[in-house]
């Protein structure tokens, strides 16, 4: 057996223990299993040599300027304008609060940049307004937690830095700028919004659900009114990326040269966030909330929101500089190679594997330990390495998220749905499946893609 396989058993072993048995933070079952792989392997003199490497990375910083912002968003309730703009347009229509929840929250997800989190902000309007016109409780909270994980795949979320970062790491000579890379993932995350909308339709034909009741609507002219100004933070955060895939080959890269335009590229994910935060501060009703105080207290209390999915990210960083001194990854690799997969039987088997190993793993941390592999072998068998990057965030974030026992969008909705745990997990069995069989449909090629 090859040694890699041990030291991944070794690593799965331990998270298991310490985040199921024990209930401890997953952080923390990360970090432990950092510690013990460094002692079965005597690498304990090289820990500096890790820290620092998982500590110097750029996309680091990226993946925390967009969590920061985040807090601001939610904490300025400028998503929950969004959403009743939305729900006064779709609740109108039969099962339209399920709709409602499928846009806003893979939408609010991706600002978000939180699985559970957005599922608990969202939720709180989604999940009632569901469940009022007819929705089960435990679909109610199924589609929410479903839709709200998919904000994992769609930019900004910070989990996309991370796949982007690993296609870069192959492929440095690579004319690839974020702009692009983020075309490609929309192009993506479109097919996997449509396969929720479906679904849901599917769902409110079999339970008859039907509009909300008019009493519930909210008045689209005051929300209109009252958020409008909400509605342009996609374009703040959006367009400037689009400009870059758009332009990057005429307008910018005439003006600043190719390594300026590369430049100017990997710079909007640091200041796009910021932008965005500030524009949110501008146009917050209660401007008592954006003193320099009160946005002082938020970071503050904002910390155990942050530190966590930052801290997952760090260790995941140390962990993969582990495994390259290890030479697991160029283990796995060969070991898939080796099995002469066809390019069908890869996906299958990629697409199982990170389905597990999300069950005890966190996708950003699959990612940034495993995403180089997974792109060189679907490489290997005919699969754009630009689609296998942009399929990172899907195949590893989303699934996480929504299958137990790490599946916490599910736990977070039942929560807030006080839905029965047993029909809660039967119904996600149906949304899992539907997300596999989406994550194969289009690995395979057989969907067009924006971008490619």
């Amino acid at each position: 057996m090859p040694s890699a396989f041990l030291y991944l058993g070794i690593m799965l072993a331990v998270i298991i223990v310490w985040f199921m048995w024990l209930k401890r933070p997953v952080y923390e079952a990360v970090l432990i299993s950092f510690a013990v792989l460094l002692t079965v392997t005597g690498r304990w003199g090289s820990v500096g040599e890790y820290i620092h490497k998982g500590l110097s990375t750029s996309l680091l910083y990226s993946m925390t300027a967009f969590v920061a912002m985040s807090i601001i968003l939610t904490k300025t309730k400028i998503i929950d304008s969004c959403i009743a703009i939305i729900l006064s347009l779709l609740g109108r229509i039969p099962g339209g609060a399920g709709y409602v929840s499928v846009i806003a929250s893979a939408f609010m997800g991706a600002l978000s940049g939180s699985g559970p989190g957005n599922v608990m902000a969202t939720g709180t309007i989604t999940i009632p307004a569901m469940k009022k016109s007819g929705f089960p409780a435990e679909l109610a909270a199924n589609i929410e937690s479903n839709a709200s994980y998919m904000g994992n795949m769609i930019p900004p979320s910070s989990n996309i830095v991370a796949a982007l970062g690993a296609y870069m790491a192959l492929y440095p000579e690579s004319s690839m700028t974020t702009g692009q890379f983020w075309i490609v993932l929309w192009g993506i995350s479109i097919w996997f919004i449509l396969q929720r909308l479906l679904t849901v339709f599917a769902f409110c034909q079999y339970y008859k659900v039907k509009p909300m009741a008019k009493e519930d609507l909210p008045s689209f002219k005051e929300t209109l009114k009252n958020g409008w100004q909400g509605l342009l933070l996609p374009v703040i955060i959006l367009l400037p990326f689009l400009l870059d895939y758009l332009f990057k080959d005429t307008f910018f890269t005439a003006r600043l040269g190719a390594v300026g335009a590369k430049y100017l590229s990997n710079s909007l994910l640091l200041f796009i966030p910021g932008i965005a935060a500030l524009f949110s501060c501008l146009i917050a009703k209660d401007k008592s909330m954006v003193t320099p105080h009160k946005i002082a207290m938020m970071f503050a209390k904002g910390v155990k929101t942050i530190s966590p999915a930052v801290g997952v990210c760090v260790i995941g960083y140390m962990i993969g500089s582990l495994f390259s001194d290890l030479n697991v990854a160029a283990e796995m690799e060969s070991f898939i190679l080796g099995v002469n997969f066809s390019k069908f039987g890869l996906v299958l088997f990629i697409s199982l594997l990170t389905c597990f190993l999300g069950m005890v793993i966190p996708g950003s941390s699959l990612v940034v330990i495993f995403g180089s592999v997974f792109i060189t072998s679907f490489a290997s068998v005919g699969v754009d390495p630009v689609l296998a990057a942009a399929m990172l965030p899907c195949i590893c974030g989303v699934m996480c998220g929504i299958t137990p026992p790490l599946g916490l969008g599910m736990y977070a909705g039942m929560s807030l749905a006080e839905s029965d745990f047993d029909k809660t997990f039967k119904n996600n069995l149906f949304w899992v499946a539907g997300q596999f069989v989406m994550e194969v449909v289009v690995l395979m090629g057989w969907l067009p893609i924006i971008g490619l």
